[in-house]
């Protein structure tokens, strides 16, 4: 809970009920699929064990 109230509702103005669950959705999506764990080895829960993720880019400035 703590996580998606920091990354997503405490930085959207919500409008009603169904606005709600509508991000709260697309969050869960993004949580599941396609954002990094630490204590998964920056994989997701959804993610194959047998893939290997590539190590990040260097950003440079």
């Amino acid at each position: 809970m703590r996580t998606a109230r920091a990354e997503c509702t405490d930085r959207i103005l919500i409008t009603g009920e169904r606005h709600l669950r509508a991000v709260l959705t697309t969050y869960a999506e993004h949580y599941n699929t396609g954002r990094a764990h630490r204590s998964l080895d920056l994989r997701a829960p959804d993610d194959h064990p047998s893939v290997i993720p590539l190590p990040a880019a260097v950003v440079r400035r």
